[in-house]
């Protein structure tokens, strides 16, 4: 939470966490913390890289980022 009291900015991170673990934990088993680490990091990567959003112009968050950071330069 950025400011005392104020529950509805934590909103975003908890969707985060809510889709890591819908994606990873509740729908795999895994036998080692290694496995289930890696998972973590494969869905992190796809979520950052991989993931299309119409908000962003059909970029990823991560293309998105790179094309309004060299307008701002």
């Amino acid at each position: 939470m950025s400011r005392k009291g104020k529950p509805r900015d934590n909103a975003p991170i908890e969707s985060f966490f809510h889709l890591l673990k819908i994606a990873t934990i509740h729908s795999n088993e895994y036998e080692t913390y290694s496995d289930m680490k890696a998972a973590i990091d494969e869905w992190i990567y796809y979520y950052n890289n991989k993931r299309y959003k119409e908000k962003l112009g059909g970029l990823s968050p991560v293309e998105y980022r790179v094309k309004h950071t060299e307008k701002i330069a």
